[in-house]
């Protein structure tokens, strides 16, 4: 509860008054959201409405730069899952635009108000399903109290909360968890109904970034033994009518994806990234966790605190090796993208999606340590420095794209400068 009012109480103070909702809709945001507008109120998936609206300078944040020409079309580079995930929280918009008397254009206050706070819930859906997922393993209510404020406040997940929540990463963390837990109590009770919303879920996590169908390497750690995975297994080719059902729930979801791509180009399948892609042969793993640049152990210091997880976890040699192996091929693929460290952003936020799996190993170690109290002051140390290095992000003290070790250390957890600056602009 106090996590979910900090969030929202953050959230308003940053980006819904004085025309700073303006800001909420930005970068690649623009091509997540423009789905919306398009879709619902301008009937155009070539996005020209965008040269309507981009004039004000209140939409000055808004552009085309998500688009990609494909045999003389335009295809929204991005994928639809967020736009989908967001559709209520459009409509609410829409309604509370109407009452108001405010432009239905898809983009005035209350549309991305509402979107932000669609952002918010998808936040506090991921972290109910992960304390569902930590009480799965039976961790005691004071680890869990302490592990929810730990990723929600300790990670660049607060950052992509309040000031980027256009960015498909949270969603993909709600969808990442919902798939987490309702695996798990499969394989633990081989009900129907969890495999079916697992199901579900994985389709949206590949409706919102298809990479993060990486997730299905993980289904041997969630079975928990090769006996559970087996029988898991066994149980759905047995019930084929089941695996039959989920098959059509993910191919239903994931087709709405190519009727839009046959919409925009005549094509069913399509690759809207042009010419970017993975290098598989040169992957930059080490730049990707500890580079000053956007490493991501760096720059979310309790992430590798909760690897320490793994002293504890290699007594079940089983559950230890397919984590690892997991996490490892995660880090491989991920750091084997041509921008590797993925453009604008703090930190990995490609990772966001992954942050379960990562506390699990985090609560296991303040379940099992012996140093309960040291643990849990480092953790609220940890907290307090991604507090401090997301606020020197904001405010460009921590670069948006080209950090270094100089500019690092001599920026290291000070906020004088910030303070000053903000100061100058008061005067």
């Amino acid at each position: 509860m106090v996590t979910a009012v900090i969030l929202i109480w953050v959230s308003a103070n940053l980006s819904w008054g004085d025309g700073r909702w303006s800001r909420i809709v930005t970068s690649d945001g623009n091509g997540y959201y423009a789905y919306l507008p398009a879709i619902f109120i301008y009937h155009d998936l070539q996005y020209n409405f965008i040269e309507q609206v981009k004039d004000d300078s209140i939409n000055a944040n808004i552009n085309k730069g998500f688009v990609t020409k494909i045999n003389g079309k335009y295809v929204n580079k991005y994928f639809i899952g967020t736009s989908l995930c967001l559709v209520p929280f459009f409509t609410l918009g829409h309604i509370t635009n109407y009452i108001n008397g405010l432009p239905l254009d898809g983009y005035a206050v209350y549309y991305r108000i509402f979107a932000h706070i669609g952002a918010i819930f998808y936040a506090l859906m991921g972290l109910f399903f992960m304390i569902k997922t930590l009480r799965f393993y039976h961790f005691s209510e004071k680890v869990i109290a302490l592990a929810i404020p730990a990723v929600a406040l300790g990670t660049n997940m607060f950052h992509y909360v309040v000031s980027e929540p256009m960015m498909s990463h949270i969603y993909s963390f709600a969808f990442v968890n919902l798939f987490v837990y309702c695996f798990l109590k499969f394989f633990d009770t081989q009900r129907v109904k969890f495999f079916l919303w697992g199901v579900f879920a994985l389709a949206i996590i590949a409706l919102i970034r298809p990479v993060n169908i990486l997730v299905v390497f993980s289904l041997p750690f969630l079975a928990q033994t090769s006996d559970n995975l087996k029988n898991g297994l066994k149980h759905l080719f047995v019930h084929w009518k089941t695996l039959g059902i989920g098959a059509l729930i993910f191919l239903g979801i994931v087709s709405i994806q190519f009727i839009i791509y046959k919409l925009q180009t005549g094509h069913f399948i399509v690759y809207s990234y042009a010419n970017e892609g993975f290098n598989f042969l040169t992957p930059h793993p080490v730049e990707f966790m500890f580079s000053y640049r956007k490493g991501f152990f760096v720059y979310t210091p309790i992430l590798f605190l909760s690897l320490f997880g793994f002293i504890y976890l290699y007594k079940d040699k089983y559950r230890f090796y397919t984590l690892m192996v997991f996490l490892a091929l995660v880090i491989y693929i991920l750091s084997s993208w041509w921008l590797w460290y993925y453009g604008g952003s703090f930190s990995q936020r490609v990772m966001i999606e992954y942050y379960i799996y990562f506390f699990i190993l985090f609560s296991l170690l303040l379940q099992k340590s012996r140093r309960k109290k040291f643990l849990t002051v480092l953790t609220l140390a940890l907290i307090i420095i991604c507090q401090i290095q997301t606020y020197q992000y904001k405010n460009g003290y921590i670069h948006w794209s080209e950090m270094n070790k100089e500019r690092y250390w001599d920026n290291f957890l000070r906020i004088d400068k910030i303070i000053n600056r903000a100061e100058k602009e008061w005067e």
